[in-house]
């Protein structure tokens, strides 16, 4: 916080001694830019009107103390007041200045506190006639002489402005329409006679205070400033969420004059009446609220608005619930029990939830449009995650559960036409859910599973197609059916030619991929042509090294086979000679095995 501050010190010195280097041309002090610089930094880009305030009270300290301007001592304040014989220095206006902005904060703080602590107007009140007396102060000294002729006109728009502001707070709208009228008119000057930085400035604060001047003649009697307002809310997607605010805030007030003559609402051939005004004010402003989203040129801002529009819808529906519990009897028995209707309060609680989950469907099937146009377009980068099927997916799964809850609403169990109209609903997004599952197993080449999805996307659309006969008008609002038929037929042919060349590849690859799961190597695989990587690398796998080992014999045999076919000689004289010794002596004899 201390090194905030000095920050602010040296920040603040520089910017004084600025405005402080025009000796001979005048005093000079650029009031818009200062202010608008100072808010920016410091709070008010974020809506912190505290944060802002306690600037400008450290900023007026460090003034007064530059310049010796003090309010007495610690002990007793002696107030003073700036004087034309002052302005010796720009920093005198920039004290007043200051002072201004520091009350005009602490009431803009105020305004948001008072949402919850009435009281609290009051002192808004008291501080915006402070900040509009600081601004006639500042544009009594800038007539002096010594300022030039810039300074003075800044000096006048701020001061309407303040008032403006003051009055509109008073409601009191044909001052404040002029106050506001004359800021704008000397800021356009002022843009067209200066450089393009500045122009850009006071073409801000133009824009910041047209909305004001709408709402001030809606109140005066204009029936076209409530759709001026629409307009420029419409418009307002580059403004910044202040100026978003700014406008949903005065079109809220708006309607809120407008609620006091409604008092019933008709859906589904039932007369609901309506007491709760903040359910007025919403119904009131759903028209207009669905042509605006109709109307909205870019993406942004129509998912803004339906956020809006989902936002208010529940704060209409929480009002019917807590009137619902504060009503005991209500809440005991929803039924009437002479005519079995649901009460007009539990109707009317039906209905608002209809119109959340109908606008939930509705604010997803746009964002839905926009990623299938995105998923079409080619990605130039491919390093970047673009938009996939199993996106487009969930949004549609979120479409269901929101269609799954719409027939259990209070009131609608009996309403044949709404159930058929909700389970016609139900069907064509399941053609989208079942579409995109199918476009997402193509992508991982399960065709087998992406076949029989589609085949499924085809039933649905004709079950689709066969209901819609008898309920035609629930179709105006839901995606075509036949389109998707187109496209479902292209993608099938597409997903059969892409299937029977996949089935080709893989009829080759099996034989390759085993050849390298044995591990053979080159030598013993020449007459098959394979790409191996490995064969380039740093180990390749050419030959089996070492070679494995084979059973040889250690040395020769020879083997007598011609002795079996050997006729011998007669060896009787032998025999009879040598009797004794037979015949196994006579051939151990003939081979020396006797000798």
């Amino acid at each position: 916080m201390a090194a905030e501050k000095r920050g602010e010190a040296r920040g603040a010195g520089m910017e004084e001694n600025k405005e402080n280097n025009k000796p001979n041309e005048g005093l000079g002090l650029e009031i818009l830019q200062i202010i608008k610089e100072s808010q920016l930094q410091h709070g008010l880009r974020h809506g912190d009107y505290q944060r802002y305030r306690g600037y400008c009270s450290r900023r007026l300290r460090r003034l007064r103390k530059t310049l010796g301007f003090k309010m007495g001592n610690r002990h007793k304040f002696t107030g003073k007041k700036v004087t034309p014989e002052m302005l010796s220095d720009s920093r005198y206006l920039l004290l007043v200045l200051m002072g201004a902005e520091r009350a005009w904060s602490y009431s803009m703080q105020l305004k948001q506190e008072a949402n919850t602590e009435p009281r609290k107007r009051f002192h808004l009140l008291s501080r915006l006639r402070k900040a509009a007396k600081h601004g006639e102060e500042l544009e009594r000294l800038c007539e002096s002489n010594h300022v030039d002729a810039k300074t003075k006109l800044e000096a006048q728009a701020y001061h309407s402005y303040l008032t403006g502001m003051l009055r509109f707070e008073l409601q009191e709208w044909k001052a404040a329409m002029e106050a506001f009228n004359k800021c704008k008119t000397i800021y356009e000057k002022l843009a067209s006679a200066f450089t393009e930085e500045l122009a850009v400035l006071y073409h801000q604060r133009v824009e910041e205070i047209s909305p004001n001047i709408r709402y001030c003649a809606y109140n005066i009697g204009d029936q076209n400033a409530m759709n001026e307002l629409i307009q420029m809310r419409l418009s307002a997607g580059g403004g910044g969420r202040m100026m978003a605010e700014k406008l949903e805030a005065l079109i809220t007030q708006t309607r809120a004059k407008q609620a006091a003559t409604m008092s019933e609402v008709e859906w589904r051939g039932r007369t609901i009446p309506v007491k709760i005004d903040k359910v007025r004010i919403f119904l009131l402003g759903l028209a207009d609220n669905e042509a605006a989203i109709a109307q909205a040129a870019s993406e942004e801002t129509k998912e803004r608005l339906y956020e809006s529009l989902l936002s208010e819808s529940r704060d209409a529906i929480q009002a019917v619930r807590e009137e619902l519990k504060a009503d005991a009897k209500q809440r005991d028995r929803a039924l009437d029990g002479e005519t079995g209707k649901v009460s007009n309060l539990q109707y009317l609680h039906s209905y608002l939830t209809y119109i959340k989950l109908w606008t939930v469907v509705k604010r997803n099937e746009s964002m839905a449009r926009v990623l299938q146009a995105k998923l079409k377009e080619p990605q130039p980068d491919e390093s970047k995650r673009g938009p996939r099927p199993q996106d487009l997916i969930r949004l549609y799964d979120i479409i269901l559960q929101s269609l799954a809850e719409l027939p259990q609403l209070l009131g609608m169990e009996d309403d044949h036409s709404f159930q058929k109209e909700v389970a016609l609903k139900t069907l064509v997004y399941k053609a989208y859910r079942c579409f995109f599952i199918a476009q997402s197993y193509v992508l991982v080449k399960k065709w087998s599973e992406a076949l029989v999805l589609y085949q499924r996307v085809l039933k649905y659309a004709k079950e689709v197609q066969v209901q819609a006969k008898s309920c035609n008008s629930s179709l105006k609002d839901l995606p075509d059916v036949q389109e998707l038929i187109t496209e479902v037929n292209a993608e099938t042919y597409s997903l059969q030619a892409a299937a029977i060349l996949d089935t080709e590849d893989s009829a080759e690859i099996p034989s390759q991929s085993q050849e390298v799961k044995d591990n053979k190597p080159l030598c013993d695989r020449l007459e098959a042509f394979h790409l191996d990587p490995s064969l380039v690398g740093k180990q390749p796998n050419l030959v089996t090294f070492p070679p494995e080992f084979q059973p040889i014999p250690c040395k020769p045999l020879f083997f007598d086979l011609a002795l079996n076919h050997v006729a011998f000689p007669p060896l009787d004289d032998k025999v009879e000679q040598k009797g004794k010794g037979g015949l196994t002596g006579y051939i151990k004899g003939i081979f020396g095995f006797g000798s």
